[in-house]
């Protein structure tokens, strides 16, 4: 398993602010939620959960692109 396949992303404004990468989608999904909790309330955040081994495609998003 590719250590850094799964990755999270909180971006500001359209730019990537923090990183992190996890070898296991369990963690990533731990981390994802715990990111919303400690920086979803900041203006224009948005979180990504990606599956860099299946081309980057986006596993969860935060807001929901629905809202």
């Amino acid at each position: 398993m590719d250590l850094q396949r799964f990755h999270v992303t909180l971006s500001h404004g359209g730019r990537p602010i923090m990183q992190g990468w996890w070898p296991d989608l369990a963690t990533a999904e731990r981390k994802f939620a715990a990111w919303i909790g400690e920086r979803g309330g900041r203006d224009d955040a948005r979180i990504t959960l990606t599956d860099e081994a299946d081309g980057g495609r986006v596993l969860k998003a935060w807001p929901d692109e629905d809202r």
